[in-house]
């Protein structure tokens, strides 16, 4: 199969391109950045340089590839992650860029498309695991209200491309080398430091994913399943009171602090408060189903020391 994968230097690009070639696929890699071409060809991909909002080159770039698929892992985030962070460049990715890939991938008569939504983002209501059917968090305040409508654009877009097999895939928080929570990561620096708190009871629900087997999900999302959405995460949805401390110990760090819900909002805001006290985990059991996908690494409870002890 011909694939073309936008996106294809990024946390998740780098192995996706390692397995997509491993498996036998012909494979062009697109990056913004000029010094990242020898990247991709020494990965034993074909190597385009193009940016997702010159619409015309993007379509000049995907046709002269011919792929029978098209993979979206576009995204815009800087290199440090926290409550400040600017989301606005990587929305505007997700709604223009994506409408920009979509357009080239019919022109070039492709027929899937793969793309990456997130997982984090379901509504903080009833249960606190969730399947591909519940809401999202459209109603979350400020900038994260910002960001859950741009993958919703994205989403609405993808699942409805005419002409195309559209596949969303709502990955969980990634972690894997060149990743947030990565050894050198800025969350594992905050961790290291002890601000990364436990923020009241702890119960908020986070799910995981190592890149490598996010990664593998993408392969198999190209080669089998039926349009639509797939939480793509590790078996193991966990309260933060459960999996912040094993994180910490395994990168060698003192426990996490606990602080109340009241401080966070005082401090940095009711919207990261409510992401902090109320985020949903997910289910991964239609990916399993019907993709024939497995993690590698089913739990974060043996990816987090095998992570610092590489």
């Amino acid at each position: 199969m011909r694939v073309f994968v936008a996106g294809a230097t990024g946390a998740i690009g780098r192995p996706l391109v390692q397995q997509l070639v491993a498996a036998g696929h012909e494979v062009t890699g697109m990056t913004r950045r000029e010094e990242k071409r020898a990247e991709l060809r020494e990965a034993g991909a074909e190597a385009v340089v193009c940016d997702a909002f010159d619409a015309e080159g993007l379509r000049d770039a995907v046709v002269a590839a011919k792929p029978d698929a098209v993979v979206h892992m576009l995204t815009a985030l800087p290199p440090r992650f926290g409550p400040r962070t600017d989301l606005g460049p990587t929305d505007r990715i997700r709604v223009e860029g994506t409408r920009n890939l979509i357009a080239a991938a019919r022109a070039a008569g492709a027929k899937r498309i793969v793309a990456e939504s997130v997982a984090f983002f379901y509504a903080p209501e009833g249960g606190w695991v969730k399947d591909e059917e519940m809401s999202l968090d459209l109603e979350a305040p400020g900038k994260i209200g910002k960001a859950v409508a741009a993958l919703a654009d994205l989403e609405r877009q993808v699942l409805g491309a005419e002409g195309l097999e559209g596949l969303v895939l709502r990955f969980g928080w990634f972690y894997g080398p060149d990743t947030y929570i990565g050894p050198g990561g800025s969350q594992a620096e905050e961790v290291r430091k002890r601000r990364y708190p436990i923020v009241g009871k702890g119960e908020a629900r986070f799910s995981f994913i190592h890149t490598a087997d996010g990664a593998a999900a993408v392969v198999a999302a190209l080669e089998r399943g039926a349009p639509g959405v797939y939480n793509v995460v590790d078996d193991e949805p966990s309260p933060l009171r459960e999996w912040l401390p094993v994180y910490a110990e395994a990168m060698g760090a003192k426990p996490p602090r606990r602080i109340p819900r009241w401080l966070v909002t005082l401090t940095v805001g009711p919207t990261l408060a409510r992401s902090a006290t109320g985020s949903r985990g997910a289910s991964n059991a239609k990916a399993k189903r019907e993709l024939g996908w497995q993690a590698a690494h089913p739990s974060w409870r043996q990816g987090f020391p095998e992570l610092f002890s590489a």
